[in-house]
């Protein structure tokens, strides 16, 4: 019943997107309307900093807790692995209710520990942040003419030696008069029903409102801590506050209590409920964004489409030669072969090292696949910034998933190679299910280690431990034995030409085969780099990244390029007579990895100044090396499957003896 419902609720949400004229709806999320005096909790999320890019629990600073103590609220995997925390907070509104000098609570005398951690955390740089209506605190500063947007508000500053905290907060809530969308109303007629989109309004419904959002000014009042010793929570605090954002008050002591207070203002806004979240992806120098990557989209484009070009007149050149002559001239050019006809039984030899080939690449498969499936959804609206933790929730969805398409495609290439034998087709299998989650888990756990030794809350829990376990062995590992054994089952690719039994001699070089292939990967690299930046951005600046749609196309473009910068180095390759082309044309667009690396460790230097300590660097690193790795695999497996591709038909073209 319950899927039956969720699917009848799809269906009438699709339809009346295109039946109404109130605009694009995010997929998953509803506007909730709030009747005046109904009761708003503010949650709260990990402290973070892009200083150190560790978060850390709210409540391990001292900050007030809520009456009825504190509350996890319900996550999802994603948020868990991105280290979210989501908790109640004793920040408490009145719908529509305007209230100033509410008073929170007082710490008590601050510990050593307790002054030496707020002292830390404020020369991290620590942010913290709230939620209501699953709307982030929005601040805005002015800084030479320029409104800046920040998500949440900093712990304190530091002014000349002395440490202050930001004890008081002015909210400012934007609602909009709740507009009754059109509902459809399903009637029963005996045998089935019948869909009639309405428009429901009464004038006897409670008038209602929705948030459209949610921003926060600190300010840092010197409080009298004494006046309040009796003051219970949510009680008027007995002298009136003033909020000067420009001024600091509050000083950190040892053994000084802090006094914390708040004040709500309601302000009816024309935003409308899908556009509320406009102000979080409204990206500094947006135009510069949508220009460089226009502009870069068509240079690759340009360059590629000349590399084609060549690549295709000069291959269809020699085809077509050939073709036009007669036998005898034929047989007179087998004679006087040259380039990459010399190599014709030598071109499907074997490779050193084909099992391992057989699993990065459908790895390689798996990873692809994944990124295709996740982005397109993500640029549909499906897993947008307002439901936290999907992303990465359907990302290993669908890299489970797609187990069945790497066993797949790694046992069918090992019995291509093996011409058809089906021994180690399980061993294959198991080794594609365990290599890269394998590489992944290896990463993950060392890192998890070093956030586990920081009381972090970006490290993962045990019992996530044991899902993400279970998820593996119980889901993804069967999914790949399936994919193997029909990969087993299904007929190998047969080589248009045999294979000789002494393998031929490969003349000397005029320079290193491998320094081609690896100078390859400057093209590739070229397509994303500058989408590579705004990633890495959004992922250690706190930044929100939504322009999914322009990733998808720089990922097809990436895609298109890699496969055409494999075919040509394939080709080069066989035309000086050498035949080892199976790894070189994997690594010949797979090495945009080495490049990428390296522009993480310039981001790292250049970009990333303040961020502090030896952690903090390795876990950058860590998982740099972890996206770099996928990455790899991707782009090389795009590399050699074109090639293979290519190679099977240049030698299917023409019949030598």
């Amino acid at each position: 019943m319950e899927f039956s419902h969720r699917l009848t609720t799809w269906v009438l949400t699709i339809f009346l997107i295109f039946q109404s004229g109130y605009g694009w709806y995010l997929p998953g999320s509803y506007p909730h309307k709030y009747v005046v005096g109904d009761t708003l909790g503010v949650k709260v999320n990990s402290l973070t900093s892009i200083d150190t890019e560790i978060p850390f629990s709210y409540y391990s600073l001292p900050f007030c807790q809520p009456q009825d103590g504190v509350k996890d609220s319900a996550e999802n995997l994603g948020e868990l692995l991105m280290g979210d925390r989501i908790e109640n907070s004793p920040y408490q509104f009145k719908m529509y209710t305007n209230e100033s000098e509410i008073f929170l609570c007082h710490t008590g005398p601050l510990s050593g520990d307790q002054f030496n951690l707020l002292k830390k955390r404020i020369d991290e740089m620590y942010q913290v942040n709230l939620i209501l209506d699953n709307l982030p605190a929005i601040r805005y500063t002015k800084k030479e003419g320029f409104v800046l947007r920040w998500t949440g508000y900093p712990v304190g500053i530091k002014v000349k030696d002395v440490y202050y905290v930001f004890n008081h907060l002015k909210f400012k809530v934007l609602v909009h008069k709740y507009e009754e969308p059109n509902v459809a109303r399903v009637m029963g007629t005996g045998d089935g029903a019948e869909v009639i989109p309405t428009v429901a309004k009464s004038d006897s419904d409670v008038p209602g409102y929705i948030i459209v959002g949610f921003e926060v000014i600190p300010c840092s009042f010197m409080h009298n801590a004494d006046s309040v010793k009796k003051s219970k929570m949510y009680e008027k605090y007995p002298a009136p506050i003033k909020c000067d954002p420009t001024t600091v008050a509050m000083p950190v002591n040892e053994k000084q209590p802090i006094v914390f207070t708040y004040e709500v203002e309601f302000e009816e806004s024309d935003i409308k409920w899908p556009s509320r979240w406009d102000a979080y992806l409204k990206m500094e120098g947006s135009k510069v964004h949508w220009f460089s990557i226009l502009n870069s989209l068509m240079v690759i484009t340009f360059l590629a489409g000349i590399v084609l070009v060549i690549f295709l007149r000069t291959v269809r050149r020699d085809l077509t030669r050939y073709e036009e002559l007669d036998k005898e001239a034929q047989a007179q050019m087998n004679e006087e072969l040259s380039g990459w006809k010399l190599v014709v039984g030598d071109v499907f030899r074997a490779p050193s090292n084909a099992s391992l080939l057989c699993i990065m690449v459908g790895d390689g498969v798996q990873i692809l696949g994944m990124a295709v499936v996740t982005i397109l959804f993500a640029a549909l609206g499906f897993m947008s910034p307002a439901s936290r933790g999907t992303l990465i929730t359907g990302m290993l969805f669908f890299y489970m998933i797609l187990g069945i398409a790497a066993g797949y495609v790694a046992v069918r290439l090992w019995r291509t190679i093996g011409c058809g034998d089906h021994k180690g087709w399980v061993s294959v299998s198991w080794k594609v299910a365990c290599f890269f989650p394998g590489i992944a888990f290896l990463i993950l756990t060392t890192l998890n280690f070093l956030l586990w030794g920081s009381h972090s809350t970006g490290a993962i829990p045990f019992s996530l431990f044991v899902i993400l376990l279970l998820l593996w062995f119980c889901i993804s590992v069967p999914l790949t034995l399936i994919g193997g054994y029909l990969g087993a089952k299904a007929p190998h690719i047969e080589y248009p030409v045999r294979t000789n039994q002494i393998p031929r001699e490969i003349p000397a070089q005029k320079y290193p085969s491998w320094l081609l292939v690896l100078g390859a990967g400057t093209l590739p690299f070229g397509t994303l780099f500058i989408e590579l930046f705004f990633i890495m951005s959004s992922i250690w600046m706190g930044r929100v990244y939504y322009v999914f749609g322009f990733l998808f196309i720089v990922l097809i473009l990436l895609v298109v390029v890699c496969a055409e910068v494999s075919l040509v180095l394939t080709y080069m390759h066989l035309c000086v007579e050498d035949w080892k082309w199976w790894w070189k044309s994997f690594f010949a667009s797979g090495s945009v990895a080495i490049y990428i690396f390296l522009y993480s460790i310039n981001y790292l230097v250049f970009d990333l100044k303040s961020l502090s300590g030896p952690v903090s660097a390795t876990l950058y690193l860590g998982y740099s090396l972890f996206m770099v790795v996928a990455i790899m695999l991707a782009t090389g497996t795009v590399g050699f499957l074109s090639s293979f591709w290519f190679v099977h038909y240049l030698f299917s073209s023409v019949k030598l003896d």
